[in-house]
């Protein structure tokens, strides 16, 4: 083969990155985005777990020519196998192609439940059962975001969901389920997710100052009973079976955040229980932090509805703030006083930061006031309330 220096010089320039960014700037929008999410995750500490792998994930798949992730496999919401295979594939597929299919075909979120289950004790919630009521309440955000995205913003049913469910304040949720109803926007909904999550310290206060009296948010919460070890471990099990029998859909999540809880309170796998909570859980969520990024190209990402979606998130969770909190109001009338209503506002799924905020804004008020074990109920109810919501939705619209 004759070998011509201009041709391949040519090729080589055209080829090259920075041809690519002067042919769609666009990319290079999406690629100081992703430089603000690093800065925010390294700097600012905004939950970098998952902030720091979804921001590099932007990075990467915005670099033209890269050949990471490539949309076309997985258009529609299907993935398109043939284009991935064969002796003459159409396509070749990236890393990202490989890792994306832990999100689409919802095995990283699972998994992560899995991590959060044995991590989580759900002993404050069995000493006080009432507080699953402030745990499902939270749940406000997600119905009425849909409600507002379905009939007046336009959405159609399963966008609305999936923009719904960021109330929840879970983001491995909020990526389960839009990656089974309204998978194109996933990159969107799961970078607002983990933002409002991240943001808890500074979104819930306010609310819940507005919403209490200052002789509410000083009330002081009778110690809760010990949990038997016996309760337990019976918990996770019959959790399992009642949320499945009545919502199949939910069987899933409420599964293996359930298995990896009775691994930890059972006290006879510490081996695996160990790695559900560190090793695999670290290892999932590099890869389903990637992998979420790897979804937000410019195309995708900048646009008038990614701003509303990031809008209507903070509404979504802001109302489930207000929905714990107004329940635990009642709680408190209807028990005489005896129940904090700050307590409330932990029934978002961001565990433990929301019981820690309960904490912190009633131990201001008055000192002696220890909130956070009585927060953690509503806030281990919350996660479960985040996956029967999810269960709720894809039943309806799956």
């Amino acid at each position: 083969m004759e070998f011509n220096i201009g041709e391949s010089l040519l090729k080589l320039c055209t080829d090259s990155g920075i041809y690519g960014l002067i042919q769609d700037p666009k990319s290079l929008v999406m690629i100081g985005i992703a430089c603000l999410l690093l800065y925010l995750a390294i700097v600012k500490k905004f939950e970098p777990l998952l902030l720091m792998p979804i921001a590099f994930g932007m990075l990467l798949t915005n670099l033209p020519f890269a050949g990471m992730y490539h949309e076309e496999i997985f258009a529609g919401g299907h993935v398109h196998w043939d284009l991935m295979g064969g002796a003459d594939p159409a396509i070749v597929p990236g890393l990202l192609d490989f890792l994306y299919l832990g999100v689409k075909l919802g095995i990283y979120p699972c998994l992560i439940f899995l991590g959060v289950g044995a991590m989580t004790d759900f002993g404050p919630l069995i000493a006080n059962p009432k507080s699953m009521l402030m745990g499902a309440a939270a749940q406000l955000g997600i119905f009425i975001v849909f409600i507002i995205s379905y009939s007046v913003l336009g959405f159609d049913a399963k966008e609305a969901a999936s923009i719904g469910i960021i109330g929840g304040a879970d983001g491995p949720t909020a990526i389960f389920v839009t990656s089974k109803l309204a998978p194109h926007l996933l990159g969107s909904i799961a970078v607002a997710a983990y933002s409002y999550m991240a943001l808890v310290p500074v979104i819930q206060p306010p609310i819940m100052k507005l919403l209490t009296t200052k002789k509410e948010r000083m009330i002081v919460m009778k110690q809760l009973r010990t949990v038997s070890k016996t309760e337990k471990i019976i918990f996770p099990i019959m959790c399992t079976i009642i949320i499945s029998l009545i919502l199949p859909d939910s069987a899933v999540l409420v599964g293996m955040l359930m298995l990896g809880n009775l691994m930890k309170e059972s006290g006879v796998v510490d081996r695996i229980q160990k790695t559900a909570g560190n090793e695999l859980m670290n290892i999932i969520t590099i890869f389903l932090g990637l992998s979420v990024g790897c979804t937000t190209s410019a195309n995708t990402f900048l646009n008038a509805q990614t701003l509303m979606i990031i809008v209507l998130g903070l509404i979504a969770f802001s109302f489930g703030t207000a929905g714990g909190v107004l329940l635990g109001k009642l709680m408190c009338l209807v028990t005489g006083g005896q129940v904090n209503p700050l307590i409330g506002s932990a029934g978002v799924s961001a565990v433990p930061m929301a019981a820690r905020v309960s904490q912190k804004v009633g131990q201001k008020e008055n000192p002696q006031n220890f909130l956070l074990m009585h927060a953690m109920g509503p806030n281990v109810a919350g996660v479960i309330g985040s996956a029967v919501a999810a269960g709720i939705l894809i039943n309806i619209f799956g």
